[in-house]
């Protein structure tokens, strides 16, 4: 029954019973035959793991319009309502299932504390303020070593590397909430090291930024 008011939508869903499941199982064919478009070119339809990301985006959908319903204000039609729930969701779902693919980077440094994850060296500094770099990288590679635990060190790659937050905790076996603090205690451990041997972050990130002044 796509035909149903703003209202209807809403009674429907609250009602419980037999009257919830057949408003649930509308709506779901109705995200279904609308979700593709709203995602195309982010996932080729006939990828092997578009049929299982759909499903699970819809079933998150449905599950998040049960859990809001009281917020929704009849400002659009509550289908319209309903589909930026599920693009939200499969977007999200996308960002996790490309992340997935990737390994969690791990610093490794070699005898000269020499980061494997480091960038390139800046094309555009000059000689000297190249020297410069690679010698404050391996000083607060040396830093790092020395300070941080090994799950410490793996957060704060992870992070650097790009990894959302809630993709880092998973992999490291925690949550959100717990990943901010670890990572919040590895910065305060940093700064202190730092301060301790007469640097500060500012100091650190100026040899990096004089590069093409």
């Amino acid at each position: 029954m796509d035909k149903r008011t703003n209202e209807e939508w809403v009674a429907d869903l609250r009602a419980g019973g037999d009257r919830q499941t057949g408003a649930l199982e509308d709506l779901r064919a109705i995200i279904l035959r609308g979700l593709p478009y709203a995602i195309a070119g982010r996932l080729d339809p006939n990828s092997p793991q578009s049929e299982a990301l759909t499903e699970e985006v819809v079933q998150e959908t449905l599950m998040r319009v049960l859990e809001y319903l009281d917020t929704f204000e009849g400002r659009s039609q509550f289908t319209t309502w309903a589909h930026k729930i599920a693009v939200r969701a499969a977007l999200t779902e996308l960002r996790r299932v490309r992340w997935r693919e990737v390994p969690l980077p791990e610093m490794d440094v070699d005898d000269d504390m020499d980061a494997s994850y480091r960038e390139a060296p800046d094309e555009q500094a000059s000689p000297e303020e190249q020297v410069a770099q690679a010698e404050m990288m391996k000083r607060v590679n040396r830093i790092i070593m020395e300070e941080l635990t090994d799950k410490q060190r793996q957060a704060l790659t992870a992070i650097m590397e790009g990894f959302p937050l809630e993709e880092a905790a998973g992999r490291l076996g925690t949550n959100r909430n717990a990943l901010y603090k670890m990572l919040h205690d590895a910065r305060l451990r940093l700064k202190k090291r730092l301060e301790k041997e007469g640097l500060t972050p500012q100091e650190v990130l100026s040899v990096f930024e004089q590069a093409g002044r």
